[in-house]
């Protein structure tokens, strides 16, 4: 399971600026905001756009000052994944640390989209423990020893909400990389850049 909300996509037109900086070429911009307020590439950005996105990463420098915004919820194993992506993005998460105990564990904070029913079984198992754990935490007056219990206990399928921003370069190297992946996650994650503003053209590249 994962969930991509509240997206940003941020200085394009500043992007698309730079990009014609190497010659001089600012009077051939015919770019503008639309109604809605979103910056549209005219047919001589976009024409340039495309030609520097497939001269290599040499050449599109412009696409990493394309920054994007969003909001993942995802299982922990995902994350270790999304992980390999470090350079070019920050990340603020939701804290197992210091709000574990928090509130009340159900299935739902887990992904179980695929599981067995056999194993979904168990899964409920291991949820309704943690929460002896957590009542117990609490009513002990936040015993270590149980925090503990907590923290070790808890699967991979734990579903943790961050904030991330990237650019464009990132999710170049994310989307040619991922977009056959076994996880299913990695085929929604790919599904959302593709709607992103010129992903087409200045991502996907197909």
């Amino acid at each position: 399971m994962i969930k991509l909300e509240r997206t940003s996509v941020m200085n394009l037109e500043n992007a698309i600026r730079g990009a014609r900086n190497p010659m001089n070429s600012w009077a051939r911009m015919d770019s503008g905001y639309d109604e809605n307020g979103n910056y549209v590439l005219g047919p001589n950005d976009l024409d340039l756009a495309k030609r520097l996105r497939l001269a290599g990463s040499d050449h599109r420098k412009f696409v990493r000052q394309i920054f994007v915004s969003v909001d993942i919820t995802a299982p922990l194993y995902w994350w270790k994944e999304y992980d390999t992506y470090k350079v070019a993005t920050v990340a603020n998460s939701t804290s197992t640390m210091h709000k574990i105990h928090s509130k009340p564990f159900s299935i739902n904070d887990f992904s179980h989209d695929h599981m067995t029913p056999v194993t979904l079984a168990f899964m409920q198992a291991v949820v309704d423990e943690l929460e002896k754990i957590r009542l117990r935490y609490l009513e002990s007056g936040k015993c270590k020893d149980d925090w503990y219990d907590m923290i070790q206990l808890l699967p991979s399928s734990y579903n943790q909400m961050r904030t991330c921003t990237m650019n464009y370069e990132t999710l170049i190297n994310i989307y040619h990389a991922r977009k056959a992946h076994k996880l299913d996650e990695w085929h929604t994650f790919c599904d959302w850049i593709r709607t992103l503003p010129y992903a087409k053209e200045l991502i996907v590249c197909e």
